[in-house]
């Protein structure tokens, strides 16, 4: 004999969303923030995990991420240290930045599991690939700045220097300018994912975009000015690509709507 209970229809996936969005809006605050610092701990613990692997090595990844500068140095001009600590702190500097480069997905994936309960099924079909493109984009404009931003630079810099004048770059100093434009050109890549976001939620359309192009083109170099060092080549290097990859996040953003 079957029973009752088999009868009974099954709930649909909107009406499982719609209770599961009922229990997060019942969830009170305090459990919000539990959940949040649950995942903290883990980020935590896994940038300080992979700093101290990867601390062993941090001379070594000075000497690569030098490799540019050295490559462009007069034969009797050096890297110097203008203090004490300098030899110690710079490559530990830099070995929590690659530590938290390294743990940037992961990062990411934290901060999607912490909000991905809050999301439609549309909305986290869309997160994935954005996340993805978004990390894939940070990290290629890391690269780009780092084999073809840095040595043109420092090529200027240094070659454009009077010829009475040994040019010895402090290793600190070195340090700071490399991260500033490593994170510069970095988040300057994530522009197609902005672009294709402001579209997504409907504050900008394409077709608005398209007309306002030569002010966005205009805004870039504007932006590029002050973000850069003072030279024009620097300047070039990152408006080019930030109107390349505006024209690449617009080329997204029309697929996406004749799609939808």
């Amino acid at each position: 004999m079957k029973s009752i209970a088999s009868h009974q229809p099954q709930p649909s996936i909107e009406q499982c969303h719609s209770k599961e969005q009922d229990s997060l809006d019942e969830m009170p605050i305090t459990k919000h923030l539990i959940i949040l610092r649950r995942h903290l701990f883990k980020v935590v613990a896994a940038l300080l995990l992979v700093f101290f692997c990867l601390l062993p090595f941090a001379n070594s990844t000075y000497q690569i991420l030098s490799e540019p500068l050295r490559a462009q140095l007069p034969i009797h001009s050096t890297m110097i240290a203008t203090d004490v600590t300098a030899t110690f702190m710079a490559p530990f500097k830099l070995n929590f930045f690659v530590a938290l480069l390294v743990v940037m997905p992961y990062i990411i994936y934290q901060i999607w599991a912490f909000v991905r309960p809050a999301l439609y099924q549309k909305e986290k079909r869309l997160a994935t690939p954005l996340l993805v493109s978004s990390i894939s984009l940070f990290y290629l404009g890391i690269s780009f700045a780092y084999f073809i931003a840095l040595p043109s630079i420092l090529h200027f810099f240094i070659h454009i220097s009077p010829e009475t004048v040994a040019p010895m770059t402090d290793i600190n100093s070195y340090l700071s300018f490399c991260l500033k434009l490593f994170l510069v050109f970095g988040f300057t890549f994530e522009i197609p994912i902005i672009t294709l976001l402001l579209v997504l939620i409907g504050f900008v359309t394409t077709q608005q975009l398209k007309e306002k192009r030569r002010f966005i083109i205009v805004g870039c170099f504007f932006i590029a000015m002050f973000v850069t060092p003072p030279d024009a080549l620097s300047m070039i290097m990152l408006a080019i690509p930030m109107w390349l990859l505006f024209e690449l996040g617009l080329c997204a953003a029309k697929i996406l709507e004749k799609n939808k």
